[in-house]
């Protein structure tokens, strides 16, 4: 099933990278398999997957220490500062950082362990009070600047979550806003590459606004069990 799954969703992005005139070897898909055993995983990364993402610090830890070793591992979910340790050892990436403080610890454990940590600063694009992630424009390049001292830590890009809903309107808007932030950072002398953005029920229109980083998990896995 996930093999088929993939080529579906391979034959997907190919087909709106063509229609955007964009290169499918820019864009990057993380499989997001929070919930899913070692047994799935495995299955995925036998079907070709090597980037997995996972939204819960331990299960990160604990799935990494338990695959092979050249999965690259992303962490998506939000990062409370006393779950940081768990997360610097297997993360090639960690896209939901939107504060100081976690910045200032992930620098301090990715240097424990001779490391540098790229992540992504985290976007609240929506205006959703219930997600997180910077604001304004202004508070992204703060935080950009803040981490532009930190030895160990190397912000490569953006995220941000689109809202639930069928309104391609406003989850273009969501989208598209991230790139007119990316744009203005590096307006300001700095060179951000990466847009983290896009799930199984957006995806395609996140391709069309710059994605270069998928997040994708139902079109992979299928419906989670969360029982």
């Amino acid at each position: 099933m996930i093999a088929e799954n993939l080529k579906i969703l391979k034959e997907k992005v190919n087909k709106t990278c063509e229609k955007t005139g964009r290169n499918p070897s820019e864009i990057t898909v993380v499989a997001v398999s929070k919930t899913n055993p070692l047994s799935v995983i495995k299955e995925a990364y036998g079907a070709g997957i090597t980037d997995f993402g996972e939204n819960k610090a331990q299960e990160l830890r604990d799935k990494s220490g338990e695959c092979d070793s050249d999965i690259n591992w992303h962490f998506i979910g939000h990062l409370q500062k006393n779950k940081v340790k768990y997360v610097i050892k297997p993360s090639v990436l960690i896209h939901s950082v939107d504060s100081e403080t976690i910045a200032e610890e992930i620098n301090k454990r990715a240097a424990s362990i001779n490391k540098i940590q790229n992540i992504l600063l985290e976007v609240n694009t929506s205006g959703e009070e219930s997600k997180h992630g910077l604001k304004s424009e202004e508070d992204v390049l703060a935080l950009v600047e803040y981490c532009i001292n930190l030895r160990n830590v190397n912000v490569k890009g953006l995220m941000t979550m689109a809202p639930f809903t069928d309104n391609q309107v406003i989850i273009r808007q969501c989208f598209s806003m991230l790139r007119t932030v990316r744009n203005y950072i590096n307006s300001r002398g700095y060179a951000l590459t990466e847009l983290s953005m896009g799930m199984t029920n957006d995806f395609e229109t996140a391709i069309e606004e710059g994605s270069t980083i998928l997040r994708i998990g139902t079109a992979i896995f299928g419906e989670r069990n969360y029982s």
